[in-house]
Order: C-alpha cells, then sequence, then structure tokens
C-alpha cells in the first residue's frame, strides 16, 4: 500500500478509513478508563498537538451509535480485549467543541455558542427529541436547536442534552469538551471596560461547565481539552474526582506529539529516514513531563511536502495556526526587563523561571512569571531539563521553527518601537556623510533591541532593513535572494540620490575597519551602482558590526 499522510484531518474515522498514516496513540483509552479513577480528566497541551483528533478517537471508541471495530483493527486498544467487548461503542457520548466559539465583541461570541450548540442538537435530533424525555427538557432542547434559547438554557444546555441522552439510552453520558478555555482566551485579548466581555463570557462558560460537571448525575466521566487550567474562576471547583494534566506532568506526556520513535517510523514507512535530522532540528525539543515530543503538525505537514518533493526543505508551518501577539505583548512591556533573556534564549541558551500550570486569562499579564508560564503551557518555549521538577524550571525555546518566531516578534517590536527622531537623525547623518555620528547612532539602536542568532550577519541585516523601512524612501533589501546586489539600497526618488550599503559582521572588534573596508571593495568589484545609475547622488556605505558596536566607512 502507498504511504500517504493527510494534512489537518482531525476526524479518527475519516483519517483510518483513508488508510492515511496513523501514530497509534489509542493507548491512552486503556490507561484513562482503566488506570484511573478520573470523573473529569482535563489536558493542557499547545494548539496542533493533536488534542483534536484524541477527542474524535475516544468519541468513535465510546459512542453507542456507532460500530468502530475496524477502525481500532490492528491498533493498540485492540490488545485490550475485554475492555474493548466492555466499552466499545457502549456508552451515549456528547463531544462538543468550542475552538469557533471567539470574536471581536462578546454578542458576536454569543451568538456563536449558540450556533454551536443548535449543531449539536441537530445532530442528536432523531436519537433524544423523543417522548423519553421530560417534556421541558425537550421544550429546552428545540430551543437550543433554534437559536433562540435563553441565558439559562445556554448555562444548562450540556446537562439537558445528557438528561435526554441518559433517558434515551439508559445509561450514563461520556462528556467530551475540546478546546473548552478559546471563549475565554479571545474574550480575554478583547476585553475592555466598556464592554466588559471578559466578565460576560467568564459567566456563560462557568455555568455550562458547572452545571455540566458538579454533581451531575448523567455523567459516566469527561475528558475536556485546552491551552491553559483556568483558576480562581471556581470552573472546576467542587468538581469530584477531577485530575488535569499539563505540559508539566508525565503521566500522558507520550499521547500529544510524536516521540522520537515515532518519527523514525513514519520516515521509515516514507522511505525518508535521511530527513531526520532536519526535521529533529525544526520540529522536535518540546518536553512533556519528562518525555521529548515532536509538533505532530510540524511533522505531518513535512513528510507532506516530501512526498511531493524530495527536496523540500523545513519552513514555519506552526507561525500562522497560533495567536503570536503574546510574543510582542511581552517584549513591549517596559516594567518587565526580558530582553537580556530573550537574547539568552535566541542565542540557544536557558533562563530559570518560576511557572504555574494554574493560570486565569484576566491576571495572565499581571506578572512575568504568568507570562512565561503561558509561553511554556502554549508551546513558545519548553523545558531545559528533562529530569527537572518543580515550580523553579530552566526553560529554552525548543527548536528552529520556534527560534524563527520570536525572531519575528523581535523584528516588528524593534520597527514599531524604535524613536522617529533618531531614524531621521541617522539617516541625515548619512546623507551628510558623517561617518562617526552614524556609527554612534546605530551602535545606539543596538543597544535598544534585542540580538539573537548569536549576531550572525542576517542579524544584523534584518536591523537595517527594519531601520529604514516607512521612513518614506524606497528600500530594496536583496540579502535573502541571493542576487548580487547590496544589502540595502536606499533610493530618495524625490532627490535622485540613494545610498547603497553592505554590512559585515566582525568576529572582534579589532576587525571593525578592516571589515568595512572589505564592505567597500565589495560594492566596488560587484558594480552595485549599477542599482542605480540613474540617480545623480550615490552614496556607498561598508557597515561592519561587533555585537552591539556599528562602525560606519563611506566610500571616498
Amino acid at each position: 500500500m502507498a504511504f500517504t499522510v493527510s494534512v489537518g484531518e482531525a476526524d479518527f474515522a475519516a483519517l483510518r478509513e483513508s488508510n492515511a498514516y496513523y501514530v497509534d496513540k489509542t493507548g491512552i483509552i486503556y490507561e484513562l478508563v482503566s488506570e484511573t479513577n478520573n470523573k473529569v480528566t482535563l489536558f493542557t497541551r499547545p494548539r496542533r498537538f493533536g488534542k483534536t483528533l484524541m477527542m474524535s478517537m475516544l468519541e468513535n471508541f465510546f459512542s453507542i451509535t456507532k460500530d468502530s471495530s475496524a477502525l481500532f483493527e490492528g491498533l493498540k486498544i485492540s490488545g485490550h480485549g475485554d475492555f474493548c467487548r466492555e466499552w466499545m461503542n457502549s456508552y451515549p457520548v456528547l463531544y462538543i467543541s468550542f475552538k469557533d466559539v471567539e470574536a471581536e465583541e462578546f454578542g458576536d461570541a454569543y451568538d456563536m455558542l449558540g450556533v454551536r450548540l443548535a449543531d449539536v442538537c441537530k445532530s442528536l435530533s432523531d436519537t433524544i427529541d423523543s417522548d423519553h424525555a421530560d417534556n421541558d427538557d425537550r421544550d429546552a432542547f428545540r430551543r437550543l436547536k433554534s437559536e433562540s434559547g435563553k441565558k439559562t438554557d445556554i448555562k444548562n444546555s450540556i446537562k439537558t442534552i445528557m438528561r435526554m441522552m441518559n433517558a434515551v439510552y439508559g445509561k450514563k453520558v461520556i462528556l467530551l469538551i475540546d478546546e473548552y478555555d478559546v471563549p475565554l482566551a479571545k474574550a480575554s485579548e478583547k476585553d475592555s471596560e466598556a464592554d466588559h466581555y471578559y466578565s460576560k463570557m467568564l459567566d456563560i462558560i462557568r455555568g455550562i461547565m458547572s452545571t455540566a460537571l458538579k454533581d451531575n448525575e448523567f455523567l459516566q466521566f469527561a475528558v475536556i481539552t485546552g491551552c491553559l487550567r483556568i483558576a480562581k474562576e471556581s470552573i472546576f471547583t467542587g468538581v469530584n474526582n477531577f485530575a488535569s494534566y499539563s505540559v508539566l506532568d508525565e503521566r500522558f506526556s507520550g499521547y500529544f506529539g510524536f516521540t522520537g520513535d515515532e518519527v523514525d517510523e513514519m520516515l521509515k514507512a516514507a522511505d525518508r529516514k535521511d530527513a531526520a535530522a532536519e526535521i529533529k532540528e525544526w520540529y522536535d525539543g518540546y518536553i512533556f513531563g519528562n518525555t521529548y515530543v515532536y509538533c505532530p503538525w510540524d511533522v505531518i505537514n513535512h513528510v507532506s511536502a516530501l512526498k511531493y518533493s524530495r527536496t523540500a526543505k523545513p519552513k514555519n508551518y506552526w507561525k500562522n495556526t497560533s495567536h503570536n501577539g503574546i510574543l510582542l505583548t511581552f517584549v513591549k512591556r517596559k516594567d518587565f526587563d526580558v530582553a537580556d533573556k530573550f537574547e539568552t534564549l535566541l542565542n540557544g541558551g536557558t533562563i530559570t523561571q518560576t511557572i504555574s500550570d494554574v493560570l486565569t486569562y484576566d491576571t495572565l499579564h499581571l506578572s512575568e512569571d504568568n507570562l512565561w508560564s503561558v509561553l511554556l503551557m502554549t508551546g513558545y518555549i519548553t523545558k531545559a531539563d528533562q529530569e527537572e521538577e518543580g515550580e523553579t524550571v530552566s526553560l529554552k525555546i525548543p527548536n528552529r521553527e520556534i527560534s524563527s518566531i520570536f525572531e519575528d516578534a523581535v523584528i516588528r517590536f524593534f520597527t514599531e518601537t524604535v524613536n522617529t527622531d533618531t531614524i531621521k537623525e541617522l539617516i541625515d547623518s548619512l546623507w551628510n556623510k558623517d561617518e562617526e555620528k552614524a556609527s554612534g547612532i546605530l551602535s545606539g539602536l543596538l543597544w535598544d533591541t534585542i540580538s539573537y542568532n548569536d549576531y550572525h550577519e542576517d542579524y544584523y541585516h534584518a536591523f537595517l532593513a527594519g531601520i529604514f523601512v516607512g521612513r518614506g524612501y524606497s528600500v530594496e533589501s536583496n540579502k535573502e535572494r541571493g542576487l548580487g546586489r547590496p544589502d540595502i539600497l536606499l533610493k530618495d526618488r524625490k532627490n535622485r540620490r540613494a545610498i547603497i550599503i553592505e554590512a559585515k559582521r566582525s568576529v572582534k572588534k579589532a576587525d571593525l575597519e578592516k571589515d568595512c573596508g572589505e564592505a567597500i571593495k565589495q560594492i566596488v568589484d560587484e558594480g552595485y551602482a549599477e542599482a542605480a545609475e540613474d540617480y545623480e547622488q550615490i552614496l556607498s556605505y561598508g557597515v561592519a558590526f561587533f555585537q552591539k558596536q556599528a562602525m560606519v566607512r563611506i566610500l571616498k
């Protein structure tokens, strides 16, 4: 059978029926039911680590409305014969996802929640809207189905549906809630004193979760997923036999993400074992509990790309699937002096922080420790020491992909916050051929931003490009394209003049003058001025950098 992977498929049945490659995580079913006494289990993991596929797998295994024996044939769970005979397709299952319940304003988000509940009701209408159910429940169910439910209907919705399912099937209900905290995450981001978005959404979600989980006689057990465990807001307070497993916990750690052995097996099946090293560099490095894991979203995407082209290079697949604004928020906080810590992380080092996996969205930004905790729980950083335990842990950036996201945030921070007057002064000094003044301003700007990549030449190029973009000039930056053109070409079309800059990274401070000379020689030898030959005045500069010091020299 030909090797195939399915990118983005989160429906377990569809994945199995398509014969796409599946990394077997079914062992979690047996361990969750037979080896714990959890009435309610919360798994918190970053986005794109397989939570939704796992929930779909649980639904297919337990749902009394399905015949799933063929889907699980040959998988690890099938080795537990007695367990499968007792539990497979034996219970009513209510599965709901809150992943799309988000909007810019509370009213729109509330409407989306109503739509989501209506969809669930419509999918169950043929089986539970029957004479078995209580008349009041049927009335509430029909209001939910038609999106005309009152606030009390919304808050009691899950318990109402579970009570009706219990009446029809005569069994307690297994409840699966995926991405439970998405509505609160968005509400926290867009909250304002004017509309009280967060407090309103918290009231609704707390009502839904409380009635569904606390003293619910119709609940067999519940599994809930999200990015963060919400504390202090009483969502889980009073829930009996409640257990939460975050990235800090060892138990169940191997069920989210791909282990090294699992990636090796996949690459073997794909006949691409030669790509193992670069996949490890880009997508490995997360430590959940004390287990190393890869981001499964990235691995699947890149293996798919390799199937199409054997020369496909790794890239950042995760960047556009998660909200990265928290990094920018973090570096902008002037009351948190995180520049040195970011530099340490971006240069491959580790920092030590006090971490908590019990957080609350409305207090995420109140302390630096809280923000580092959020970065850990959401996958931007990871533990650096596999064996380390306790609240104070060493942290690092897990891999090259996440490092590139950090770099993007740093560049954006610099371009958004650099003083406009300072940039004007720098540009004026270049037009005025004032080498020493330009050198001093550039050095000062370096101290005001965050360095990374161990001061690689690409960092300095991005730094220069960030200075000049959006300053009223045409800026051409060709470093990445390798076109044999200068690093920076600054064109003042109105005055028909141009500046050419070639940048060098010096190995030591004493080399700054020499490297400026080499940069100027390169401008001459490569004929870079031809790119601006229609301009009346062309100034060429060699710029050399050593750590946070710059030297500017002009072609004379």
